[in-house]
């Protein structure tokens, strides 16, 4: 284990239990049946927990975008070309992506990084963290060195460090990257022993060749690397057949429960690296929110071994981190309830009808 992550992991603490019961306590007292509001309620609790506040802000949120190439692309994986990735990276400082366009009419900041873009491009709005143009075919040969896979978790660490440093009060955890369900499958077989077949969706959209070749290089991967014998190895995993966008997020959800941020999952690729960061430090489930359930065939696999729920249900499979601009105001929501909801006593209502239910629901 690397020196300095390791220190970072290790200096993770769990959620403020204390403040989970306090802020539950709290919602009892507030002016509706007991559990009414159910996950704002959840949300609410989770938060303090986070925190150690009662009462909680979201005024500043940002979505932090990691992009970068997979060497995986030359086997006809992904329908796109490799130079979306860096079209796209770009587009999105400009809001013309799905994902930008909603965040930018929620007043929610989107910070675009390069961590491993293969093509050039021009635009200085991009945060150019590069480690590597693109990672290697992992066909033949591991998708990165393990100094790179700890470069790329270190440098989402950082981010989370400047979130934290510019009072950010929510982060959402996006990629992009042409070839990463790709990639995100094939973790997600690593870490879960599962085949292709079982964690492998059509990603942006593939024929039914082309879906049947994606599925044949997962399983040659795993083999060829020799996967199936060690499901806990995570620096190995990513290093074998995972790419610098999952690496650099993996960082991204470490960096937020070691600054005590809120972090907010988008899709399938966002859970993966999600659980990847939870099986280098079991601590770090507490700071994660989920958002959607991504239409993606692995989403669940990893959703179940996190034991986190989705919210919403809303037949996406786009990425980008579009799943954390609507989970955002969710939980903008749950924070706008119990910060501002009147209890029984200051709404002049005499609770005692409500013991019964109370006794019943605790």
């Amino acid at each position: 284990m690397n020196e300095k992550l390791g220190s970072f992991l290790k200096n993770i603490k769990p959620a403020d239990d204390a403040a989970m019961a306090e802020a539950s306590r709290y919602l009892e007292t507030l002016a509706k049946p007991p559990g009414s509001l159910g996950k704002l309620e959840e949300a609410a609790c989770r938060f303090a927990g986070i925190t150690g506040k009662l009462h909680n802000h979201t005024e500043k949120k940002r979505i932090i975008v990691l992009c970068a190439d997979n060497g995986v692309t030359a086997h006809g994986v992904s329908s796109a070309p490799v130079s979306v990735t860096a079209a796209q990276a770009v587009n999105m400082t400009k809001n013309l992506t799905g994902m930008s366009s909603m965040a930018h009419a929620f007043g929610q900041e989107v910070q675009v990084v390069d961590v491993g873009i293969a093509t050039d491009y021009k635009c200085d709005k991009i945060l150019n963290r590069n480690i590597r143009k693109g990672t290697g075919d992992i066909l033949r040969e591991p998708a990165m060195t393990e100094q790179e896979v700890y470069d790329a978790i270190l440098t989402g660490i950082s981010l989370a460090q400047m979130a934290s440093m510019d009072a950010v009060n929510l982060i959402g955890v996006g990629e992009m990257g042409i070839g990463n369900t790709t990639t995100s499958s094939a973790v997600l077989g690593a870490l879960t022993g599962m085949n292709a077949e079982e964690v492998t969706g059509r990603g942006g959209g593939l024929t039914d060749k082309a879906f049947e070749i994606k599925k044949n290089v997962i399983d040659r991967a795993l083999a060829f690397h020799k996967l199936r014998e060690d499901q806990s190895d995570v620096i190995k995993i990513l290093s074998c057949v995972g790419g610098l966008d999952i690496a650099a997020m993996c960082g991204v959800y470490i960096g937020a429960a070691f600054y005590r941020i809120p972090a907010v999952i988008d899709g399938f690729i966002s859970i993966v690296a999600a659980l990847g960061a939870v099986r280098l430090c079991p601590a770090v489930r507490d700071f994660l929110f989920p958002s959607h359930l991504s239409e993606e065939k692995g989403y669940l696999i990893a959703a179940k071994a996190l034991d986190l729920e989705p919210w919403l249900a809303l037949d996406m499979r786009l990425g980008e981190g579009s799943g954390c601009v609507i989970a955002f105001c969710v939980i903008e929501a749950a924070c706008a309830m119990i910060n501002g909801m009147g209890s029984f006593a200051t709404n002049g209502i005499d609770d005692g009808y409500l013991e019964d239910i109370r006794k019943s629901v605790n």
